[in-house]
């Protein structure tokens, strides 16, 4: 770049560093961190409640870059808050969104603290995607008619139901149990529909 001048105030970046930035998309569901008693009830292949959390942070960790988005699709955690869910959630990877389930508080200050959006739904429509807790009626996810006359419809990506399959239909769980612990990005989700 001989010659050329810049701005001070320019905020050119390196090509280098610009692809680095790109952002993947993650969906998760029902970690329950903090929750001794789900090993049991779910027979998640762990030994105990800090072999589960540590381990589901490390898959997690594996895959989500800090620069991606994740969506959890709620039940982040059980139990009382404190410091070790604090440690917990502040050693994940990338920019937590959340999706309210059945075991979370929108007022909890440690989801708030973690997660950068709160919400009860999210619709990916570029995706066809929309992403819940619980699965929702099927007619909730009908979309009308192609010009060819086929029906247009979401696919509903959930939470909640852990080891048990989904309802018949467009739906695909992302509980952790089906998902070996580990957030799926969400173009697997569209090629899946």
């Amino acid at each position: 770049m001989a010659g050329l001048k810049l701005r001070e105030d320019s905020k050119v970046l390196p090509f280098s560093l610009e692809v680095s930035l790109s952002r993947d998309i993650w969906v998760i569901s029902d970690t329950h961190f903090n929750h001794s008693n789900i090993i049991e009830y779910c027979n998640r292949p762990f030994k105990s409640r800090e072999h589960m959390d540590w381990e589901m942070v490390e898959r997690w960790n594996s895959v989500v870059k800090p620069q991606d988005k994740v969506y959890h699709l709620g039940d982040v955690y059980i139990g009382a808050p404190g410091g070790y869910i604090s440690d917990l959630l502040s050693k994940l990877n990338g920019h937590k969104r959340l999706v309210l389930g059945n075991h979370d508080n929108g007022k909890d200050q440690i989801l708030q603290r973690y997660f950068e959006k709160i919400d009860v739904w999210r619709m990916f429509p570029e995706y066809g995607l929309l992403l819940t807790h619980v699965p929702v009626h099927a007619s909730a996810l009908y979309r009308g008619k192609t010009d060819h006359g086929e029906e247009k419809t979401l696919l509903n990506v959930h939470g909640h139901i852990h080891n048990n399959p989904s309802p018949q239909g467009p739906y695909r769980c992302v509980c952790v149990e089906q998902i070996n612990y580990t957030p799926v990005h969400i173009e697997e989700l569209r090629i899946t529909k």
